[in-house]
């Protein structure tokens, strides 16, 4: 019976042309939203890119400033930007601690529209442990981004919905049920093999094109780990849609009646479930003020350098490798200044941490419930997968001010034991190496999906065959 149900169905798809019109329309689809998402990711390349230019180049001028100097001529610059003084080499010169874009990051946007992916620390400057945005349209913010994760979370259900909604009501209502019912199967059999036949179609066509998309837009380097990981959430999140429609068309009905339910519960699982917990996640665990929290920092600074002499000679004390007993020694704007800069971020440092913290719980919250909605799952994974999580960029952020810390931390003793900056100094500058996380999650999030679907089409299977069957007949 299923070679028969192979073959029908084949015939009726080729005959109305789904096949014809969804390879068409997933061709266009996914070849769109990849090229989309590899145009973001040049873009940051590129700008990424140039702003290590700016640095070779400033690079190049700062040598050649010091040479002239350190060869006793006269130069045209400004007396604090003159590179033999470490602070102006700290301010001016900073280096690019930039997040290379990760192979797969064309698949997802991700949090990529939301946070800078290159930063210049200086010695006096911030340390971003809170500003680590960038300024961002609020009109693309609000419609996010057509790239691949966006096809597959919301699109392709909806695709599905249509490919599969009618499977049971159309026999029905062209009267050839009670004909197909006479026949040794079950309907729950008959329907979950129709739905099995699509299932299979869709996804040849899915992997198929998926496939041709990522060989044509170039990865480089291609790495078909994540490739297939790609095509495992694809498969499984459209295996949770089948065993959704395949339980709707045993329970509910006509065809009208099935539309109107499966795309209910695409706004529930895809827009609602997503929104509510992320709602839930506000209210059981409230952010601090940001703007409170700034004010405060404000505050600390101006009282800091109100006894920047104090700080001093305490800072002093608790580093003598700096407290050089010389008469000749002066101390200048910037001792006071790093001093009680240390000062501050120390006394600030509880209020930072009370912040991150209350973030990492509600992240911690969303995640142990993310199996509520496929959606969550199939999204989140995705982002892992491209390196454009909230995670990689948190990770990142740690990687920005630790490296911060050890730019200042690098002229510090230039600037206690007031030495001059050489030429040969350039090359013991410190140098910025991003580290990627490396784990994308994407079989536990499989193996969740799969779960998922078992558990819907053992619902299906749960309804008692002959009663479920003469009922059927009777609508």
């Amino acid at each position: 019976m299923l070679r028969y149900n192979f073959i029908y169905e084949l015939r009726i798809l080729l005959r109305s042309r789904w096949i014809q019109l969804l390879s068409l329309l997933l061709l266009l689809l996914f070849g769109f939203s990849a090229f989309n998402g590899k145009e973001k990711v040049e873009k940051r390349k590129v700008d990424i890119a140039a702003a290590k230019q700016e640095v070779l180049d400033t690079d190049q001028s700062m040598l050649k400033l010091l040479d002239s100097v350190e060869r006793g001529m006269a130069v045209s610059a400004s007396p604090w930007t003159i590179p033999t003084s470490p602070m102006a080499v700290a301010n001016y010169y900073p280096r690019v601690v930039a997040m290379d874009p990760q192979p797969m990051a064309f698949v997802s946007t991700g949090q990529a529209d939301i946070f800078t992916h290159y930063v210049k620390p200086t010695a006096t400057g911030d340390d971003y442990a809170l500003n680590f945005t960038e300024m961002t349209s609020p009109v693309q913010l609000l419609f996010g981004s057509f790239d691949l994760a966006f096809v597959i979370v919301y699109l392709l259900p909806l695709l599905i919905i249509a490919f599969s909604y009618n499977v049971l009501s159309s026999e029905k209502e062209s009267g050839s049920l009670r004909l197909l019912a006479s026949q040794p199967i079950s309907i729950r059999k008959w329907v979950f093999q129709k739905l099995i036949l699509r299932f299979f179609w869709l996804s040849v066509l899915v992997v198929t094109t998926l496939v041709l998309v990522i060989l044509i837009v170039g990865i480089q380097p291609l790495e078909w780990s994540k490739v297939f990981g790609l095509l495992g959430l694809a498969l499984s999140y459209m295996l949770f849609w089948f065993s959704l429609a395949f339980l709707v068309n045993l329970y509910v009905g006509s065809s009208a009646k099935n539309a109107v339910s499966l795309l209910g519960l695409w706004v529930v699982f895809v827009l609602l479930v997503p929104s509510v917990l992320n709602q839930l996640a506000g209210t059981l665990y409230p952010m601090p003020s940001r703007t409170l929290m700034i004010n405060e920092m404000r505050k600390r600074k101006v009282e800091a350098t109100k006894r920047q002499d104090e700080i001093l000679d305490n800072f002093l004390r608790d580093h003598p490798e700096y407290a050089i007993n010389d008469s000749t020694q002066t101390r200048s704007f910037y001792h006071n200044y790093m001093a009680s800069q240390k000062v501050v971020k120390e006394e600030l440092a509880p209020i930072v941490n009370a912040y991150e913290t209350q973030l990492k719980k509600q992240q911690s919250w969303s995640r142990q419930l993310q199996w509520t909605s496929p959606a969550i799952v199939v999204q989140e994974s995705l982002n892992n997968l491209s390196g454009t999580s909230t995670a990689d960029y948190e990770n990142y952020r740690r990687q920005v001010i630790a490296f911060s810390e050890s730019w200042r931390e690098h002229f510090m003793s230039f600037l206690y034991n007031n030495t001059l900056f050489k030429s040969e100094d350039h090359t013991n500058l410190p140098q910025f190496q991003y580290h990627a996380l490396g784990q994308s999650g994407v079989p536990k999030a499989i193996l969740i999906l799969l779960a998922m679907a078992l558990v819907l089409l053992g619902l299906g299977f749960a309804v008692q065959g002959a009663t479920r069957q003469k009922g059927i007949l009777a609508d």
